[in-house]
Parts: structure tokens; sequence; C-alpha cells
């Protein structure tokens, strides 16, 4: 059984930037000192999980006094969060992705000269509410499907942004028929970010050349499961893991070929104990022919 693991699957920057900055700030820490991250760090329970091992234990909130750093996520916060951390005495450590901060920009930017938010995303994810807390209050509309855009207000002038784990083509359906609604004037922002436009594109290539696709990433990872619709859609034995564990060796029945993709949020060990399982399975399947 041959298989191909795509190539940027994995951890993209602002990931492996996030991480690398929560296990430095670990090892610079004193004993004494308490580091927290504001939510989990990134959106996969087996590296949150090592990164307590190493000192660095997620929080929910702010709202007592007992921090001495907070590392913001590499989803970003809330405006009015970040205004408040800076108001207290803790040692603030800012691993926004950078595409991330990049929007919160844009939306700032297109909030002072008077736009309108649309912001393409799920409005549950941190990310979406981290971004969109830059926008005037009532002056924006958060999509996640083609039904919502009857809410658009079409006499305002908009501006058009993306959640950065967005999939590109609802994306750009969501462009076009906003210009179909209203003739008011139009600014699209490109903010999916480059690694999870070739993390897709790759994806549907492999899912097109394999009898069964593998997509390995938490379970809680918007880019994960954006993935695995992208391949299902293509190859209907295309299955979500988030380790090794949840391999089962029926999948792979009559199987020649395997295509592997991984989440943004996904480290490279897990990948490689997701290959090797199934290489092993594969081992015992010959055996026992």
């Amino acid at each position: 059984m041959n298989i191909i693991v795509a190539p940027s699957a994995g951890f993209c920057f602002g990931v492996k930037r996030a991480v690398k900055m929560a296990v430095d700030a670990a090892e610079a820490c004193k004993p004494s000192e308490k580091l927290n991250t504001l939510g989990p760090i990134i959106h996969n329970p087996q590296v949150v999980k090592s990164l307590e091992e190493k000192g660095v234990y997620s929080v929910n909130g702010i709202e007592d006094d007992c921090h001495c750093t907070i590392i913001i996520r590499s989803h970003g916060v809330k405006s009015d969060i970040m205004e408040r951390l800076k108001s207290k005495k803790v040692t603030i450590i800012d691993a926004t992705c950078p595409f991330v901060k990049r929007a919160q920009n844009y939306i700032t930017m297109a909030t002072s000269d008077g736009y309108f938010i649309i912001m393409v995303g799920d409005k549950n994810h941190p990310e979406v509410q981290s971004v969109i807390s830059f926008a005037d209050k009532n002056r924006f509309l958060i999509i996640n499907g083609l039904d919502d855009l009857k809410n658009i207000p079409v006499s305002e002038k908009l501006a058009l942004i993306s959640q950065t784990t967005q999939d590109v083509n609802f994306y750009n359906s969501v462009i076009n028929e906003v210009f179909k609604i209203t003739k008011k004037e139009i600014i699209v922002f490109n903010t999916i970010c480059d690694a999870t436009k070739l993390k897709q594109d790759e994806s549907k290539i492999l899912a097109s050349n394999v009898d069964v696709m593998i997509v390995v990433g938490g379970y809680n990872s918007a880019n994960t499961n954006k993935l695995k619709n992208i391949c299902k859609a293509i190859q209907k034995n295309t299955y979500h893991v988030e380790t090794e564990k949840e391999v089962d060796s029926k999948w792979f029945i009559n199987a020649k070929t395997v295509g592997i993709t991984a989440g943004a949020s996904t480290p490279d060990w897990i990948i490689e104990k997701v290959v090797n399982t199934i290489r092993h399975l594969d081992n015992n399947q010959k055996m026992a022919i």
C-alpha cells in the first residue's frame, strides 16, 4: 500500500511561531511564576497537554490577579480583553498569528473609513471573535452560509473579510453573491493565509488520486474540519482522526493508495504516528494473506 503525505501537512507558520514562543517562555520562566495562555494556544489537545508538562497552563479568563505572564494564543483576543490585560500588572507575550493580526488591522482601517464589515467565518470561533471585535458595535455581520446574505445592509458601503482558515471557494462564492446584491462601494480583503490555500489545494489533488484519505488534526480545529469536508466531497473514503489510536484497519481493505493531510495545528510527531500505524496495519494484512 502506497502512503502519500501532503507536503504542507501539519504546522503552519503562525502555529509554529506561537508554540515556540510558549516553549521559550516556559524555559525562561522562574519556578515561582505562573505562565498561562488565554485559552488553548492552538486547537490541538495533544500540544496543549505537552505544554502543560512544561508548565504552561491554559486559562479561560483574566478575572483574578494571580497571573504572572499571559500568552496570547495564535487566534488572538478581543480588543477589550487586550486593553484589560494591559491595565493589569502582568507580562504579555503576544503570539497572535501575524495573518490574524493583519485581519484585525484591516477591520480597524475599514471601520474608521465608514465601511460596514462583512466577515466570513464561524461566529463561535475565537479567531473570528477576536478579529470582529475591532469593528464598531452593531456595524458588522458574520456570514457562515449563503443564506446569511439576506441580512446584508445593501444601503451601506461594505468591506468583506474572511477567517484566515476559510474555504477559498466558499469565500469567493460569498464575494460573487455580494456583488450581485448591492451596487454600493465594496472592498474585499484577502485574509485567507497562504498556508491554508496551499493545504486545501494539495488536499484536493491528493483526494482525487487515492483510494482512502486520512485527515489528521484536532476535532475542534476549524481548518482541519474544512480539510475533511473538502476531501470528503472528492473522496467518499475520507476519515478524520485526532491521533493514531483512532485509525481503523477496515478503512484500508483493498486500498492501494492512501493520502494523508493534516491541519495547521497538527504537529509532525502525530502525523508520523498515524503513518506508522497505517504501515503496521498494511504489513499485518500482507502477513495474513
